[in-house]
Protein backbone atom coordinates (compact mmCIF):
# COMPACT_ATOMS: atom_id res chain seq x y z
CA UNK A 1 0.00 0.00 0.00
CA UNK A 2 1.14 3.54 -0.79
CA UNK A 3 -0.44 6.70 0.60
CA UNK A 4 0.48 10.20 -0.50
CA UNK A 5 -0.68 13.26 1.45
CA UNK A 6 -0.35 16.89 0.32
CA UNK A 7 0.61 19.39 3.01
CA UNK A 8 -0.04 23.11 2.60
CA UNK A 9 -0.53 24.32 6.19
CA UNK A 10 0.95 23.17 9.48
CA UNK A 11 1.65 19.72 8.02
CA UNK A 12 4.44 21.33 5.99
CA UNK A 13 6.60 21.86 9.09
CA UNK A 14 4.92 19.48 11.52
CA UNK A 15 3.47 16.37 9.85
CA UNK A 16 3.05 14.46 13.10
CA UNK A 17 2.81 11.00 11.52
CA UNK A 18 5.31 8.43 10.30
CA UNK A 19 6.24 8.82 6.65
CA UNK A 20 8.86 7.34 4.35
CA UNK A 21 9.45 10.12 1.83
CA UNK A 22 8.84 13.84 1.46
CA UNK A 23 9.03 15.83 -1.75
CA UNK A 24 8.48 19.52 -2.46
CA UNK A 25 6.12 20.53 -5.23
CA UNK A 26 2.74 21.98 -6.04
CA UNK A 27 -0.82 21.28 -7.05
CA UNK A 28 -2.78 23.16 -9.69
CA UNK A 29 -6.09 25.03 -9.68
CA UNK A 30 -6.15 25.56 -5.91
CA UNK A 31 -5.13 28.57 -3.83
CA UNK A 32 -4.23 28.79 -0.16
CA UNK A 33 -6.62 31.04 1.81
CA UNK A 34 -7.08 31.83 5.52
CA UNK A 35 -10.82 31.27 5.59
CA UNK A 36 -11.15 28.39 8.05
CA UNK A 37 -11.82 28.59 11.79
CA UNK A 38 -9.80 26.63 14.33
CA UNK A 39 -11.48 26.35 17.73
CA UNK A 40 -9.51 23.57 19.41
CA UNK A 41 -5.82 24.11 18.62
CA UNK A 42 -4.90 27.76 18.19
CA UNK A 43 -8.28 29.29 18.95
CA UNK A 44 -11.44 28.78 21.00
CA UNK A 45 -15.14 28.67 20.12
CA UNK A 46 -15.49 32.22 21.45
CA UNK A 47 -12.36 33.51 19.70
CA UNK A 48 -11.58 31.24 16.74
CA UNK A 49 -8.24 31.29 15.01
CA UNK A 50 -7.88 31.66 11.26
CA UNK A 51 -6.07 28.82 9.54
CA UNK A 52 -5.59 28.02 5.90
CA UNK A 53 -7.61 25.87 3.59
CA UNK A 54 -7.69 25.40 -0.16
CA UNK A 55 -10.23 26.87 -2.53
CA UNK A 56 -10.57 26.05 -6.20
CA UNK A 57 -9.25 28.70 -8.58
CA UNK A 58 -8.52 28.02 -12.22
CA UNK A 59 -4.88 28.60 -13.08
CA UNK A 60 -3.74 28.93 -9.46
CA UNK A 61 -0.77 27.05 -8.03
CA UNK A 62 -0.26 26.04 -4.41
CA UNK A 63 3.19 24.95 -3.25
CA UNK A 64 3.74 22.57 -0.38
CA UNK A 65 5.03 19.12 0.46
CA UNK A 66 3.85 15.62 -0.36
CA UNK A 67 4.41 12.87 2.21
CA UNK A 68 4.55 9.22 1.24
CA UNK A 69 3.51 6.44 3.61
CA UNK A 70 4.45 2.96 2.45
CA UNK A 71 4.20 -0.42 4.07
CA UNK A 72 1.35 -2.43 5.47
CA UNK A 73 -2.28 -1.41 5.75
CA UNK A 74 -1.98 -0.74 9.50
CA UNK A 75 0.64 1.95 8.97
CA UNK A 76 -1.52 3.69 6.39
CA UNK A 77 -4.59 3.34 8.62
CA UNK A 78 -2.72 4.91 11.55
CA UNK A 79 -1.71 7.89 9.41
CA UNK A 80 -5.26 8.41 8.14
CA UNK A 81 -6.76 8.17 11.61
CA UNK A 82 -4.24 10.67 12.96
CA UNK A 83 -4.91 13.12 10.13
CA UNK A 84 -8.69 12.84 10.47
CA UNK A 85 -8.45 13.73 14.15
CA UNK A 86 -6.06 16.59 13.54
CA UNK A 87 -7.79 17.99 10.48
CA UNK A 88 -11.29 17.71 11.94
CA UNK A 89 -12.30 21.19 10.73
CA UNK A 90 -11.85 20.04 7.13
CA UNK A 91 -15.03 18.37 5.97
CA UNK A 92 -13.82 17.03 2.61
CA UNK A 93 -11.00 14.98 1.14
CA UNK A 94 -9.85 15.47 -2.42
CA UNK A 95 -7.55 13.55 -4.74
CA UNK A 96 -5.11 15.73 -6.66
CA UNK A 97 -2.15 15.52 -9.00
CA UNK A 98 1.17 16.63 -7.54
CA UNK A 99 3.88 18.27 -9.65
CA UNK A 100 7.56 18.93 -9.12
CA UNK A 101 9.41 22.03 -10.21
CA UNK A 102 11.54 20.21 -12.79
CA UNK A 103 8.43 19.02 -14.69
CA UNK A 104 5.37 21.27 -14.32
CA UNK A 105 3.47 19.42 -17.06
CA UNK A 106 3.57 15.75 -16.08
CA UNK A 107 2.42 14.88 -12.53
CA UNK A 108 5.11 13.38 -10.31
CA UNK A 109 2.40 11.65 -8.27
CA UNK A 110 -1.31 11.15 -8.93
CA UNK A 111 -4.07 10.39 -6.46
CA UNK A 112 -2.57 12.49 -3.65
CA UNK A 113 -4.86 12.94 -0.64
CA UNK A 114 -5.55 16.49 0.52
CA UNK A 115 -7.89 17.76 3.24
CA UNK A 116 -10.06 20.71 2.17
CA UNK A 117 -13.19 22.45 3.40
CA UNK A 118 -16.52 23.33 1.85
CA UNK A 119 -16.48 27.11 1.17
CA UNK A 120 -19.99 27.56 2.51
CA UNK A 121 -20.90 28.83 5.98
CA UNK A 122 -24.17 26.91 6.06
CA UNK A 123 -22.67 23.60 4.93
CA UNK A 124 -19.49 23.92 7.01
CA UNK A 125 -19.68 25.52 10.44
CA UNK A 126 -15.91 26.05 10.48
CA UNK A 127 -15.88 28.12 7.31
CA UNK A 128 -15.34 31.80 8.10
CA UNK A 129 -15.10 33.12 4.57
CA UNK A 130 -12.89 35.94 3.34
CA UNK A 131 -12.37 39.19 5.24
CA UNK A 132 -10.38 42.41 4.77
CA UNK A 133 -6.65 42.03 5.35
CA UNK A 134 -6.60 44.22 8.48
CA UNK A 135 -9.53 42.35 10.02
CA UNK A 136 -7.87 38.98 9.46
CA UNK A 137 -4.61 40.32 10.87
CA UNK A 138 -6.29 41.53 14.08
CA UNK A 139 -7.96 38.15 14.55
CA UNK A 140 -4.74 36.22 13.97
CA UNK A 141 -2.72 38.56 16.19
CA UNK A 142 -4.98 38.02 19.21
CA UNK A 143 -6.41 34.46 18.93
CA UNK A 144 -4.89 31.64 20.96
CA UNK A 145 -5.81 28.13 22.08
CA UNK A 146 -4.54 24.99 23.83
CA UNK A 147 -1.79 24.40 21.23
CA UNK A 148 -0.52 27.97 21.04
CA UNK A 149 -1.43 31.26 19.46
CA UNK A 150 -2.67 31.93 15.96
CA UNK A 151 0.15 34.28 14.97
CA UNK A 152 2.81 31.61 15.51
CA UNK A 153 0.90 29.32 13.13
CA UNK A 154 1.12 32.02 10.47
CA UNK A 155 4.78 32.86 11.13
CA UNK A 156 5.77 29.19 11.11
CA UNK A 157 3.98 28.70 7.80
CA UNK A 158 5.76 31.75 6.40
CA UNK A 159 9.12 30.29 7.47
CA UNK A 160 8.25 26.80 6.19
CA UNK A 161 7.43 28.12 2.73
CA UNK A 162 10.67 30.11 2.73
CA UNK A 163 12.60 27.00 3.78
CA UNK A 164 11.26 24.96 0.85
CA UNK A 165 12.15 27.79 -1.52
CA UNK A 166 8.63 28.88 -2.45
CA UNK A 167 7.32 31.81 -0.45
CA UNK A 168 3.62 32.52 -0.71
CA UNK A 169 2.92 36.19 -1.36
CA UNK A 170 -0.42 36.04 0.42
CA UNK A 171 1.15 34.48 3.51
CA UNK A 172 3.95 37.07 3.57
CA UNK A 173 1.49 39.96 3.17
CA UNK A 174 -0.73 38.69 5.97
CA UNK A 175 2.24 38.00 8.26
CA UNK A 176 3.56 41.52 7.77
CA UNK A 177 0.12 42.97 8.56
CA UNK A 178 -0.03 40.89 11.75
CA UNK A 179 3.37 42.28 12.75
CA UNK A 180 1.97 45.81 12.34
CA UNK A 181 -1.00 44.94 14.56
CA UNK A 182 1.30 43.46 17.22
CA UNK A 183 3.49 46.58 17.12
CA UNK A 184 0.44 48.82 17.66
CA UNK A 185 -0.80 46.63 20.51
CA UNK A 186 2.63 46.82 22.12
CA UNK A 187 2.66 50.63 21.84
CA UNK A 188 -0.79 50.84 23.45
CA UNK A 189 0.31 48.54 26.27
CA UNK A 190 3.40 50.65 26.95
CA UNK A 191 1.34 53.86 26.88
CA UNK A 192 -1.22 52.37 29.27
CA UNK A 193 1.57 51.20 31.60
CA UNK A 194 3.11 54.66 31.67
CA UNK A 195 -0.28 56.22 32.35
CA UNK A 196 -0.89 53.78 35.21
CA UNK A 197 2.49 54.53 36.79
CA UNK A 198 1.88 58.25 36.48
CA UNK A 199 -1.55 57.99 38.11
CA UNK A 200 -0.06 56.21 41.14
CA UNK A 201 2.73 58.71 41.79
CA UNK A 202 2.14 60.90 44.88
CA UNK A 203 1.33 64.49 44.11
CA UNK A 204 3.90 66.94 45.39
CA UNK A 205 2.91 70.47 46.31
CA UNK A 206 5.70 72.99 46.12
CA UNK A 207 5.59 76.02 48.37
CA UNK A 208 7.33 79.24 47.36
CA UNK A 209 10.56 80.00 49.18
CA UNK A 210 10.40 82.90 51.66
CA UNK A 211 11.78 86.17 50.43
CA UNK A 212 15.13 87.18 51.88
CA UNK A 213 16.54 90.66 52.30
CA UNK A 214 19.98 91.24 50.91
CA UNK A 215 22.03 93.59 53.13
CA UNK A 216 24.56 95.79 51.38
CA UNK A 217 27.65 95.98 53.63
CA UNK A 218 29.27 98.83 51.75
Amino acid sequence: MVLWVFAYGSLVWNPGFDFDERIVGFIKDYERVFNLACIDHRGTPAYPARTCTLEAKKGAVCWGSAYCVTGDREKEKAAIQYLERRECEYDMKASVDFYKEDDPIKPAVTGVLVFVSTPDKEANRYYLGPAPLEEMARQIATASGPCGNNRDYLFLLEKAMYDIGHEDGRVVELANEVRKVLARLKEKKIAASHASIKSHLPRMQLSPLPETTVVNSR
